[in-house]
Formats: C-alpha cells, sequence, structure tokens
C-alpha cells in the first residue's frame, strides 16, 4: 500500500464513531468497548488517513465465526497479522480507511496501545518530533511495509518512555 501522509483531522474521531454504531450491529454483546487509538487519534498528529480502531471483546475465540460476515461487508481478514491473540479487520482495500483489532479482555496490547496513546495526548512535543519523523520517512518511501519498518525502532523507543511515564503516574 503507498504511503498517503495528512494532517490532522477532526473528521477521524467521527469516522471512529460511525465506524463503531456499526460494527456493534454486527458483533452486539461481544463488544465490551470500543478504543479509538493509533495516529488518527492524536490531535496535531501527520497521519496516514486509516482509522486504528480497538474492539475488547468477552471471548476472542468467538470472533473467528464473524469473517465471512466481515468479509461480505467488504472488510479483508488478515487473522492475528503477527500479534498473539488479535483478529484483525482491514476495510478499504488500496485506499483503506480502517484498521479494526480484536483483543480479548485483558490482553497485555490493550494497556500497550491505550498507554502510547495517552502519552502522546498528554505530550505535544513528542507529537511533533513523531510528526516529522513521518514527514521524512513518507518523502523517503512510497510503500507502507518499508515507512513503517524504518519508525520501528522511533516508536520502540517511544513506547518505553510512555510506558515509565504511565508508570510514574
Amino acid at each position: 500500500m503507498k504511503v498517503r501522509l495528512t494532517n490532522f483531522s477532526e473528521d477521524w474521531t467521527q469516522m471512529f464513531q460511525t465506524e463503531a454504531q456499526f460494527l456493534k450491529t454486527i458483533f452486539g454483546d461481544e463488544i465490551i468497548k470500543f478504543e479509538h487509538f493509533g495516529s488518527t487519534s492524536i490531535p496535531g498528529m501527520k497521519a496516514k488517513p486509516v482509522i486504528d480502531m480497538m474492539c475488547i471483546v468477552k471471548d476472542i475465540e468467538k470472533i473467528d465465526l464473524f469473517t465471512t460476515k466481515m468479509n461480505s461487508f467488504g472488510y479483508d481478514v488478515a487473522g492475528e497479522w503477527g500479534i498473539t491473540g488479535r483478529r484483525l479487520f482491514r476495510k478499504g482495500g488500496e485506499y483503506r480507511t480502517h484498521h479494526i483489532h480484536f483483543y480479548q479482555k485483558n490482553n497485555p496490547q490493550i494497556d500497550r496501545h491505550l498507554i502510547f496513546r495517552d502519552y502522546l495526548r498528554s505530550h505535544p512535543k513528542e507529537v511533533e518530533k513523531y510528526s516529522k519523523l513521518k514527514e521524512r520517512l513518507a518523502q523517503c518511501f512510497d510503500f507502507t511495509s518499508e515507512y513503517s519498518q524504518a519508525k520501528k525502532t522511533f516508536v520502540k523507543e517511544m513506547e518505553q518512555r510512555a510506558l515509565s511515564w504511565f508508570e510514574d503516574k
């Protein structure tokens, strides 16, 4: 997929809410809670305009029963996609609009993602540094696979700062 980096948009919150309402009609009571995370959830952050959504569910195994239905609504079914215990669905094909990440309650990935989000929301200078890195990388790489790999070390270091910040609160 081509890198499409844009300025922050207030529309992203509405896109998250609209998708959450739609997913609730499919999964019903399986979903405990929705969370908007990733760069589109951070005011001021440059981002690929793809909404990262977390669906916290009671039983991750039950989500597998919905793959055919999700596929019929145009979602790519990606399974765990490198993270044990996750189910990932992608919407929009080449011009992707949403990544839907399902985690069973108490999965440690939930806290990792939300702590990182909350850290960035509380540290505008970090948002600025991260945005500048993204801009430089978007000029160097055409495809998200290369772009994502190039920012991996920076993100891991920032995640560690976020975890320390959270523990010190």
